[in-house]
């Protein structure tokens, strides 16, 4: 079966790119980065959650580590 190459919509890839800028501060504050994968993909929600309320990512990794 040939694997599809699914188009993501442009508010989809600013959320992917988003967590990934979140994911390099989550590894300033002391994370190694397959903690910092982890965390994200099971706190996807919430992560969701403050990038439409408009945290940037250093904010929300902040916010993480608290």
């Amino acid at each position: 079966m040939a694997k599809k190459k699914e188009e993501l919509d442009p508010e989809t890839l600013e959320l992917i790119n988003w967590c990934i800028e979140v994911e390099g501060f989550l590894v300033k504050g002391g994370a190694t980065q397959a903690q910092a994968q982890d965390h994200i993909e099971e706190q996807v929600e919430w992560f969701t959650d403050q990038f439409y309320d408009g945290l940037t990512p250093e904010e929300a990794a902040k916010e993480a580590l608290a």
